[in-house]
């Protein structure tokens, strides 16, 4: 059952139509009450009465995270300040954090997305979802908030953390569904191993895991580990928070929810527009955003979109997993590499868990490549022999992944730092830009 059929097996032409609609009317909202658009758009040369077809969005500039901070902290919001009822930001780690506005109806939309996110995870109004998900500035605890709200089951908001009560939670409420990034969900998984819970004292039946990318093979540990349907979540501060996309059971790429999300693929060298199909840069432009639209921000996450009805009825434009970033790829002795390649290769190797770290070093002239990868504690406690048969394996499999050599060094169990958010997988010591 789809939780809103009208919008998410709209046909082709209607949907385009109404996409058109909204863009047309986020435009004139845009240009008129937020001084950034327009200037951007005078500066182009471009009015709101320009966009007359949805190809005429790719007259429109781009947005990117250096304009978001460059407005910091209000300067996108379109509505007057006694009309926004929540704020949230990122963390500001890389410089100043970005800040997103959000209105009553905006909340109700996000709640929405969320809600059709839920019900993609097989929930029920009956259903305890365990929401361990940060609260505070960070949009994805209260994004599955309002969600759960919208939806109408119930909710546990535990946060982030406090692993301990994690567990006791997850036994004495009986949860049903399970929020928090993928990463964390793992460390769950190995702490209720290592407290000798077993599945049966649980009774999760899915898992809405994002704020990170991760692979099919940590899908596949998660599902095993914890019992669960695992599915990905996508979003981000800067369009929404979580419920941009979700995906379904059938797992063939996430569903975004286009009638409030309008997503571009280009060049991310040139800005061209690209094909179905093709992998290229992901770019968002709001539909209904009241208290902050945005137009075309360039999201620097790679991936690609697949167009017409998925096999669980919904018509909605999916995108496949995101395979890397513009801003996260390593570029070690020349060669292209992202941290997703890495795990990859990794995973497919049997005795390792989903736990590792790259370090990446120049100590004379060429780069040179570590990778930390903790391994089971059966693995561990075997005979040196096989360790060295597992490290060789892993070796060649990231060298046939990313084209180079890498010197893996074996882990033991829980040897490397844990993240209750979202992890750091990758340490760059040589002082370089990435680019």
């Amino acid at each position: 059952m789809v939780w809103n059929e009208k919008a998410e097996c709209m046909e082709k032409e209607e949907k385009e139509q109404m996409q058109l609609e909204r863009l047309q009317n986020t435009v004139k909202k845009a240009y008129e009450n937020v001084p950034f658009y327009t200037k951007k758009f005078d500066e182009a040369g471009i009015t709101p009465d320009d966009i007359k077809t949805l190809k005429d969005i790719e007259k429109i500039p781009f947005t990117t995270k250096e304009d978001l901070r460059d407005t910091y902290p209000f300067g996108l919001f379109a509505v007057p300040d006694d009309e926004i009822v929540e704020i949230h930001s990122s963390s500001g780690t890389t410089g100043k954090p970005v800040v997103s506005g959000y209105t009553e109806k905006d909340l109700d939309i996000w709640g929405e997305v969320i809600a059709r996110a839920i019900n993609m995870a097989n929930g029920k109004k009956h259903d305890r979802i365990q929401n361990a998900y940060g609260y505070g500035l960070f949009t994805g605890g209260f994004g599955i908030h309002h969600g759960a709200s919208k939806f109408g089951a119930t909710l546990i908001p535990i946060s982030a953390g406090n692993t301990k009560r994690q567990i006791e939670i997850l036994k004495d409420f009986q949860s049903t569904i399970l929020t928090c990034t993928p990463s964390y969900a793992l460390y769950l998984a190995e702490s209720l191993e290592k407290a000798g819970v077993s599945l049966d004292e649980i009774n999760l039946k899915s898992g809405i895991f994002g704020a990170e990318m991760w692979t099919e093979a940590m899908r596949k540990q998660l599902e095993e580990k914890l019992g669960i349907l695992a599915l990905n979540i996508y979003g981000l501060t800067e369009v929404m928070g979580p419920g941009v996309a979700i995906e379904c059971p059938e797992k063939n790429g996430l569903h975004i929810n286009d009638d409030h999300f309008y997503p571009e693929i280009i060049d991310p060298k040139t800005g061209a527009s690209l094909e179905e199909g093709e992998t290229g840069e992901l770019v968002f432009t709001t539909l209904t955003r009241d208290g902050m639209p945005i137009l075309r921000y360039r999201t620097k996450d790679l991936t690609s979109l697949i167009k017409g009805k998925c096999d669980c009825g919904r018509t909605t434009v999916r995108m496949t997993r995101i395979t890397g970033r513009t801003d996260d790829m390593l570029k070690i002795k020349g060669v292209k590499v992202f941290p997703s390649q890495i795990e990859k290769a990794l995973l497919n190797v049997e005795g390792t868990s989903g736990n590792y770290q790259i370090i990446v070093t120049r100590p004379d002239l060429l780069d040179e490549v570590e990778v930390k990868v903790e391994v089971s504690r059966e693995v561990f406690s075997d005979e040196i022999r096989k360790l060295e048969l597992i490290e060789k394996k892993i070796t060649s499999a990231i060298r046939s992944e990313i084209g180079i050599r890498a010197e893996v060094t074996l882990c033991e169990p829980e040897s490397l730092p844990r993240s209750e958010g979202k992890a750091v997988r990758v340490i760059d010591k040589r002082g370089l830009d990435k680019g």
